[in-house]
């Protein structure tokens, strides 16, 4: 089957439009607010006419493009161009700035193709089992899961614990506007209509990160106008990069895990990978100055939910987030119905697609070598052209999502309040993560205390949850226990 599969794939029209999706995913995926949803979208309407193998591997293009893109503008002007990249701006865009531009776009895109690779190798050996385990998913799963990325908070917190654990009360607090899901009423609304669709996360994201650097560089503009990033030839080798094979294949376990659970995504994945890297490390002092580590564990971490988000839609028919559910009608519009029984009767289709996502992957990895000095170009452009610029794509990020002006002036206050955090050292990232995992951790806590009528031994008896609430307990505990540890052992050096 596979060699078939195979001689049907390696045609030069599925290369090039396999290409052509990677490139135009990268592009999106690099402009802040632009999501790989949005990509995938905007591409779908060419797949009309088209053989339908060829359609749908111009659309997984896309896909993996964009989400690797959004580690590009993260690492180079401090701006994610997508949420999955806002765990790397951290490492990434501080050895940006000392002078390691292209060493860091070399680490996110030989960790973005890993990622990519593993999972699209754990797709096409483990898809059926990896969806059983998927389907144990209920409410209170759902809220353990979130309450372990929260966790995350405390190691990404800076020098400042409470200030880190502020912003993310914060976040939370900000994902209760809107309409409540459960009772319908309107919550913090202030009568003010427009907010009763909530703050959106993108707007939110982009004002926060985006639109606050931007502002900074206004600012600081006479000091820095004409400044860029230094950039010389530099490559991870192949050596170096396997140096860090635990990271990878750590990272890449738990973006494929989180992939292959409908409703998470390539954020949590990414967070969670970065969170798991510092906290067994053994110098985890250096995460967030520029550590190479940083930046592949969350690379690796939100390319491999590209490969494990198609084992619900493939096995059982259900899309795990946004970009799978435009697959799921670029597939019916060929005929193809994803299910179990894809398996038996359309092998051919299935096994186009797992093989598909592995040359996807090989090919991101040249296209980014080939382009990886032209990306760090952004940089020479004169801040007089480069902000208003971003400032416009940043606009139109924020109202490509839901088309509303409400979104563009949630992205202008989120930008001023982030500019003030920043003048104040208080980190945005622990805001973010709040702000992705508020709502999974609030709808499950309710759904599961109203299947269980009200008891809270739900999150207890059941395995997975139970298993994710004792991880998140010992990743709080860790770091004290940690600088317990070495307060004795300094302790005993002294003596």
């Amino acid at each position: 089957m596979i060699l078939s599969v195979l001689s049907s794939l390696l045609t030069w029209e599925n290369f090039l439009f396999m290409n052509v999706g990677l490139a135009a995913g990268i592009m999106v995926g690099a402009l802040p607010g632009l999501t790989s949803a949005i990509g995938v979208a905007l591409l779908l309407p060419l797949t009309y006419g088209m053989d339908p193998v060829t359609g749908v591997l111009l659309l997984l293009g896309a896909y993996c493009g964009a989400v690797y893109g959004g580690s590009i503008t993260a690492i180079l002007i401090k701006t994610p161009g997508t949420p999955a990249a806002t765990a790397t701006l951290l490492d990434g865009s501080t050895l940006a700035e000392k002078g390691h531009a292209g060493l860091a776009l070399d680490a996110a895109l030989k960790a973005s193709t890993f990622g990519g690779i593993f999972s699209a190798l754990l797709l096409l050996f483990l898809a059926p089992p990896l969806a059983r385990i998927a389907l144990k998913f209920g409410p209170a799963e759902y809220f353990s899961l979130a309450v372990f990325g929260l966790t995350i908070i405390s190691g990404i917190s800076g020098k400042s614990l409470g200030k880190g654990l502020l912003m993310g009360l914060m976040g939370l607090f900000f994902t209760t506007v809107g309409i409540d899901k459960i009772s319908g009423n309107a919550r913090l609304t202030f009568g003010i209509d427009q907010l009763w669709g909530g703050i959106t996360m993108i707007p939110a994201m982009v004002g926060l990160f985006a639109v606050s650097e931007l502002l900074m560089k206004i600012k600081n503009g006479d000091e820095k106008r004409g400044t860029a990033l230094s950039y010389r030839k530099e490559n991870l080798s192949f050596r170096e990069f396997f140096s860090y094979t635990k990271t990878l294949v750590k990272s890449s376990l738990i973006g494929s895990f989180v992939g292959a659970v409908p409703g998470t995504g390539a954020s949590i994945a990414a967070f969670m990978s970065y969170n798991e890297a510092k906290r067994c490390s053994k110098t985890p002092e250096l995460f967030g100055t520029g550590h190479v580590d940083g930046i592949v564990a969350p690379e690796s971490g939100n390319n491999a939910v590209t490969g494990s988000a198609m084992i619900p839609l493939l096995t059982l028919g259900i899309p795990g987030d946004t970009v799978t559910a435009i697959l799921i009608g670029a597939l019916m519009m060929q005929g193809i119905v994803p299910g179990p029984r894809m398996f038996v009767e359309q092998a051919n289709w299935v096994y186009s697609i797992m093989l598909g996502l592995l040359f996807v992957n090989m090919f991101m990895l040249l296209q980014g070598k080939i382009f990886i000095k032209g990306f760090v170009q952004v940089t020479k452009v004169p801040q007089s052209v480069l902000v208003p610029i971003l400032l416009v794509l940043c606009v139109i990020g924020a109202y490509s999502g839901n088309n509303t002006v409400t979104d563009v002036l949630i992205m202008i206050v989120f930008g001023m309040f982030g500019y003030f955090l920043r003048k104040f050292e208080f980190p945005l990232t622990p805001m973010v993560i709040a702000l992705v995992l508020g709502p999974l951790a609030e709808d499950n806590l309710r759904r599961a205390l109203i299947l269980s009528d009200g008891s809270f031994m739900t999150f207890l008896t059941r395995p997975i949850s139970a298993a994710f609430l004792l991880i998140s307990l010992i990743t709080i505990i860790w770091p004290f226990v940690r600088k317990f540890k070495n307060r004795r052992n300094a302790a005993g050096a002294v003596k």
